[in-house]
């Protein structure tokens, strides 16, 4: 539920920083202007649990010898301190309103007062030898008629005790203050950016301007949403005679070599250099700033990218926004807005029958289960076709899309998940909506998604002048229109993630918190300004717990919970706790190993579970290249292991070719 960024320097010195976030908390410190953000920014996630249901009470030892008496020794020679009378005034204590605003003032709250008072009360009731101080104070009270107030002083000590963060609990929200982002980019700030914002839908040619502008310029750098959208760039540059490098966050290529780097950089927006000064800069699909889980990297990029010129392109709903982050540093937004450049029609009717599928045509579902059950009925129907879906590795969506687009293939018609809606140049015709509800939780896909897909229909540039979008079910034909027809609404918060610095400077503070308790205080405690929201996270917590018993340092420990894989994925996360578990032995993790743990090589999917089986494998191998270009010495091995990559990408091109011949109903 939070989180962060992580410092590297991989073989360039123009890769060096890597973001991750955390969600928003439920307990505000507001500060004249600085408010939390209480958004629900997606209903999926669960509630938020505030600081005092995730800080963990630290037991004080007493000792639990009880004296037999019902009075503590004499003390002085002289009074008697009365166990039953010290009941009754800390009784009198916890209910005075006086003493619990006091004890709000220094950051207990009401739950964590009565928390602390019990065990306070505990340690002063039970105590064989109490504080001889404290033991004073007591009777005073009861003898002599001094104020209860003054046994406060010796309650904050204990409760600071039981709650450790109490003691540093202002330092702690100075740390997670995230109110000033434009602050964190200094490079950035040094230069008066120039910057226009190329507005407009899908198949405007948006980006295609910008891109012309960073061909021109001396140096330059494209960050894109996707590794796909990033390698088109790369290939393109360099086809027109443009140097052009690459880097994601699983893979470098070079123009010429990794010791002469080019000019102009391809790139995910993640992997950007807020230290790299270059002429011309882009930022694709700029909307994604809104992106419960990535928009913080795009915020970084649009605040900190150290460019002459900054080109934005995106939906117009990011206008405002965008032109709200960059008042505050003075910088004017050129806008240019685009129109699409060829017909969209909203059919009036559905598609109604899946024989009625024509060559051309894109049936969008929204779950693996939807499209091998479409896949089936149109092998039936002796209808060949492609499919695209999430999972599949790049290079297998690049062949699907290859045989879709290629006039000499009878493979006519492809079956994909929204992963079609970016990263992917596809001749459709048409596309047909399966559904429009979204799984698991079933709601309806927001407006500017459904946009984004069904945009992909006749674009400029392919086999069909116009592009026809509908839906498969009769019943579901208003409700697209009444979805397409509705205007997006404005982004008006841009995702937020803190430093790796910031996380180390708390964890400082907290040294006996565990990472994951670590990472929950801090998302509870950090602030943000209206602007923003702080992005969710939730994998990386997961990871976290998966890997919470493994002797790590915080740094080695933050690396491997950004690893990007999905907890759930039984097969993956296994191999990854295995990695890790290796690592922390101080053994790398080479190639022959990896292999035994893998069973490699893999046999062919069979069935479906095989397939998936594979895929699991693949984000595996992800993981460990992922992990090779951030810590070279534990995962040496990076040219055997992308060799593995490439082999099953192939691997599971096989099998979904196969299975779109001849299904398998076995799950």
């Amino acid at each position: 539920m939070s989180f962060i960024l992580f410092h590297s320097r991989i073989n360039r010195s123009f890769i060096s920083q890597l973001h991750i976030c955390s969600i928003t908390s439920s307990r505000s410190y507001a500060r004249n202007r600085v408010v939390k953000n209480h958004r629900d920014l997606n209903r999926n996630h669960k509630r938020l649990k505030s600081l005092d249901d995730i800080v963990k009470p630290i037991v004080v030892p007493i000792n639990n010898n009880k004296s037999t008496n019902s009075s503590l020794d004499d003390f002085d020679g002289s009074e008697v301190v009365n166990r039953d009378s010290i009941s009754a005034i800390l009784v009198d204590f916890s209910k005075r309103p006086s003493l619990r605003e006091l004890a709000e003032d220094n950051g207990i709250s009401s739950k964590l007062f009565m928390k602390a008072f019990l065990s306070f009360r505990q340690h002063c009731v039970n105590v064989e030898s109490l504080d001889p101080m404290l033991k004073v104070t007591f009777s005073d009270i009861i003898n002599h008629g001094h104020s209860i107030d003054t046994l406060f002083t010796y309650f904050l000590s204990h409760a600071r005790k039981v709650y450790p963060h109490l003691e540093s609990l202002e330092d702690l929200k100075l740390i997670s203050d995230l109110t000033q982002p434009h602050n964190w980019y200094p490079e950035a700030r040094n230069i008066q950016r120039k910057i226009i914002f190329h507005a407009g839908p899908t198949n405007s040619g948006k980006t295609h301007a910008a891109l012309e502008r960073f061909k021109q310029a001396k140096s330059g750098v494209y960050l894109g949403p996707l590794r796909l959208l990033a390698n088109e760039v790369f290939m393109k540059m360099n086809a027109a005679g443009v140097p052009c490098d690459l880097v994601t966050g699983e893979e470098r290529s070079f123009a010429q070599d990794n010791m002469n780097p080019s000019a102009h950089l391809s790139s995910t927006v993640e992997m950007l250099s807020t230290s790299m000064e270059v002429e011309v800069a882009i930022i694709d699909e700029i909307q994604m700033i809104r992106d419960d889980q990535r928009g913080w990297a795009f915020t970084r990029a649009l605040l900190g990218v150290a460019a002459q010129e900054l080109h934005v392109c995106g939906e117009m709903a990011a206008i405002n926004m965008v032109k709200r982050l960059l008042d505050p540093i003075g910088e004017h937004v050129e806008v240019i807005v685009y129109e699409r450049r060829s017909p969209l029609k909203y059919s009036e009717h559905a598609l109604g029958d899946i024989r009625r599928v024509e060559s051309g045509d894109a049936i969008v579902c929204f779950s693996r289960k939807s499209i091998f059950s479409i896949t089936t009925a149109l092998e039936k129907c002796g209808i060949k076709c492609a499919v695209i879906y999430g999972d599949l590795p790049p290079g297998a969506k690049l062949a699907q899309a290859a045989k879709f687009n290629d006039p000499n293939d009878n493979t006519n018609v492809i079956v994909a998940t929204d992963a079609i809606g970016m990263g992917l140049n596809l001749n459709i015709r048409r596309v047909i909506f399966n559904s429009l509800i979204k799984p698991p939780h079933g709601e309806l896909i927001p407006t500017y998604a459904a946009l984004q897909i069904a945009g992909r229909a006749g674009r400029y540039g392919t086999a069909y002048s116009q592009g026809i979008v509908t839906t498969l079910r009769n019943e579901d034909i208003k409700l697209l229109h009444s979805i397409l027809s509705k205007p997006v609404d404005e982004i008006d918060k841009a995702g937020i993630a803190p430093t790796f610095e910031q996380i180390e400077t708390f964890a400082y503070h907290l040294p006996t918190a565990s990472f994951v308790n670590l990472l929950d205080i801090f998302v509870s405690v950090c602030s943000v300004s209206d602007d923003f929201f702080i992005c969710s996270v939730q994998q990386i917590r997961e990871l976290a717990e998966l890997i919470d018993s493994i002797r790590l340092s915080l740094k080695e420990r933050y690396t491997f919970c950004l690893v990007p894989i999905k907890s759930e994925r039984k097969v993956t996360a296994t191999v990854f706790v295995k990695m890790v578990r290796r690592h922390s032995t101080g053994q790398p993790i080479t190639y022959d190993w990896f292999c035994s743990i893998l069973n490699w090589p893999l046999e062919p999917a069979k069935k479906i579970m095989d397939l998936m089986h594979l895929e699991q494998v693949y984000d595996a191998i992800g993981a460990y290249l992922w992990l090779s270009l951030r810590m070279p010495e534990a995962f040496p091995d990076e040219i055997l292991v992308r060799q593995m990559e490439k082999d099953l990408d192939e691997l599971i091109q096989e099998g979904v070719d196969r299975f779109l011949v001849t299904k398998d109903d076995e799950t």
